[in-house]
């Protein structure tokens, strides 16, 4: 608010002269003495001139002393110690180990199929079986003939035993009876070649041959696939320049983008040979999956926590400029009035890591300091401020 400086003089003037100089200025107008009056004139004059320049160097100073309304307006938030955890991201694919196509052990036709897509099968549960060929009747016999040597033995075991027969009887029978014995065993394991179990317990992800199809062994002729989806993993491959700070048991998370879900877990396995080829080594992650969503071979991101701070100071990266000489520096409000006044301080910092917006200040700031956020690209180093918030 600008203030009438002639009319402020004036008043000014008139107060200072009170009531008798009023009264002698209606004398000199009453009196009609024109050089009086234009003597009284003049000396006003003087008067008015002096107080005017005397009005105008206080409004200087006011103007200076009195900036609030010219101060810029800054936001600051207070820097203090906290957590922080740095995490290397890396591509993956999903795999299991428990991912096996089962193939015929013997030549024949696929009689039966027990088993659909989808189904959920435990270990040694029979898939199909595939004609024998005739063989369990062959075994059946065997073990007639198994049961009769074993019999025939025994007694002239205990004949020979009570010197009774000869030797060569004995040993005729105990001989018999361990050919055929091993005879039914033989034609068992042959026999047991025509179940097809499950050797671990998943899902049949495929029926790949229908029943009634002739198979045999070797490439080409499996007949089912079978997944184990609980015990799940992804392999990455890290840069050799964290092989100090990941290890066995290392905090890591994965984010499957296509499910739109992550999990947390942690390294299983951190390799101990670095490939000459890529400079890096490989790290095994377990990936718990309990509701079956993960897939074998679906893609994620994996974050191991390679860097852990506890009590880091941390500020958003857009409050953090750089100089010609490449120093990056921020700017404080120092010495903070009751009204919320303060002064804008360049300080050069010293950053570390960064994660999502923030970065770690590794020197040259200390805990409880006021760091400028919204005003910080437009102040100046010492510039008085006034503090929003």
């Amino acid at each position: 608010m600008k203030t009438n400086i002639p009319i402020l003089a004036l008043l000014t003037v008139l107060m200072s002269c009170g009531g008798n100089q009023n009264e002698s200025i209606d004398s000199l107008i009453a009196g009609g003495d024109l050089e009086a009056i234009r003597s009284k004139k003049a000396t006003l004059t003087e008067e008015m001139k002096a107080i005017n320049d005397q009005v105008q160097a206080l409004d200087s100073v006011i103007s200076i002393l009195d900036a609030d309304t010219k101060l810029p307006l800054v936001n600051t938030f207070e820097v203090r110690p906290q957590q922080f955890e740095h995490f290397l991201e890396l591509q993956g694919d999903v795999a299991t180990r428990q991912n096996v196509l089962i193939y015929p052990e013997m030549a024949g036709t696929l009689e039966s199929v027990y088993v659909t897509e989808g189904d959920r099968v435990v270990k040694g549960q029979l898939l199909g079986r595939i004609d024998d060929g005739g063989m369990a009747s062959q075994l059946e016999q065997l073990r007639a003939q198994a049961a009769l040597a074993e019999t025939t033995y025994e007694r002239q075991k205990r004949l020979w035993e009570q010197n009774i027969g000869s030797e060569i009887q004995y040993l005729q029978a105990k001989t018999s009876y361990e050919a055929t014995k091993n005879s039914v065993e033989q034609v068992e394991r042959q026999l047991s070649k025509s179940a097809l179990r499950a050797p671990f317990s998943g899902i049949i992800d495929d029926v790949i041959k229908d029943q009634g199809t002739v198979v045999s062994p070797g490439p080409g002729s499996e007949i089912f696939r079978i997944v184990n989806l609980s015990n799940m993993y992804i392999t990455v491959d890290v840069p050799e320049t964290y092989v100090g700070s990941i290890d066995n048991g290392t905090k890591a998370r994965v984010y499957f983008p296509v499910l739109g879900d992550s999990i947390q877990t942690q390294v299983r396995q951190a390799g101990n040979y670095i490939n000459p080829n890529n400079r890096s080594f490989s790290v095994e992650i377990p990936v718990p999956n309990k509701e079956g969503r993960v897939k074998p071979n679906l893609t994620a991101r994996v974050m191991i926590n390679d860097y852990t701070n506890p009590e880091a100071l941390l500020v958003p990266q857009s409050v953090i400029s750089e100089n010609a000489e490449g120093e990056q520096y921020v700017f404080i409000a120092e010495d903070p009035t009751e009204d919320m006044k303060g002064t804008a301080r360049k300080r050069v910092v010293t950053t570390g890591k960064t994660q999502g917006r923030f970065v770690e200040i590794l020197g040259g700031l200390k805990a409880g300091e006021l760091i400028i956020q919204e005003g910080a690209r437009s102040v100046k180093d010492n510039q008085d401020v006034q503090i929003l918030k």
